[in-house]
């Protein structure tokens, strides 16, 4: 496949925030608890428009399912679209687990020829996680997800951050490297970075205004998570809910975007805007 969607490495496994059911108390739930609220959020309210508790979710380079099962484990029917047989196959093993094989479905395809295998059109909502960073043309590639969507349908768009990548190389001495992620187009700090793209949340929201869609809300993720030591989360009582609780309060301060790991953009179709 031309466009890969997805890195090599997947995605932590989401949890819900603190204010929701008990989440797993790892360093996995501290990258994601954000994400995964405000996409649980935006479901619930798109499920209270339509009046259908079912909704149709398609997520683009979903991988295994470190999203989708858990959309599944909702209600909702999940296409997971990902060119890599080995993560759909992780990703049938995944649903079988959780109880959700019915509500789950796997198709091998990539950015580019994406209504090869999905329909055009036919969401409530669509997943594009982890993708722009890797497709040849972003705005191309929000444009598909945004024309899969229903005439009332939200996006949940998640990149990585340029800000994150800057102050993490900083911090680690790296102080060449951070200028030079600065200083390049794609926010790269070498040729040794495994990212080929990132972005600011102003590059983010302009893809999704181009796209069409109404800026619902964007969130900093992971501002924190990366850099406090693992030993102080690890070992002191507290720490991890504290700083998951730090986390969420964050993430909305658009002070905090631009040092952000990674951003989350939520888009709107006018119609769901209006629901």
């Amino acid at each position: 496949m031309s466009d890969p969607m997805r890195p090599p490495a997947s995605h932590p496994r989401p949890h819900t925030a603190v204010s929701r059911s008990e989440p797993s108390r790892s360093r996995a739930a501290l990258r994601t608890a954000v994400v995964w609220d405000v996409l649980q959020d935006a479901l619930d309210r798109r499920v209270k428009a339509t009046g259908r508790p079912t909704l149709d979710v398609l997520d683009t380079g979903g991988g295994s399912g470190n999203f989708a099962v858990p959309v599944a484990g909702l209600g909702h029917r999940v296409t997971v679209v990902d060119p890599s047989p080995n993560a759909l196959f992780a990703l049938e093993r995944r649903a079988a687990e959780a109880g959700a094989p019915a509500r789950v479905r796997g198709v091998q395809g990539d950015a580019r020829g994406l209504f090869d295998v999905a329909e055009r059109g036919g969401y409530d909502a669509v997943l594009c996680h982890g993708v722009l960073e890797y497709v040849d043309d972003p705005a191309e590639g929000v444009r598909n997800a945004v024309a899969a969507l229903r005439e009332d349908g939200v996006l949940s768009l998640l990149a990585a951050g340029l800000g994150g990548a800057v102050l993490a190389r900083a911090l680690a001495g790296h102080f060449t490297e951070a200028r030079q992620a600065l200083a390049d187009p794609d926010g790269r700090w070498g040729t040794g970075d495994p990212v080929p793209r990132r972005f600011t949340a102003e590059q983010l929201t302009g893809l999704v205004e181009a796209a069409g869609l109404r800026i619902g809300a964007v969130h900093g993720v992971r501002v924190f998570a990366d850099l406090v030591p693992g030993v102080l989360v690890d070992t002191e009582p507290g720490a991890m809910d504290a700083l998951l609780k730090l986390e969420a309060a964050a993430a909305e301060l658009a002070a905090f975007h631009s040092v952000a790991t990674q951003l989350h953009v939520l888009g709107e179709t006018r119609g769901a805007g209006e629901a």
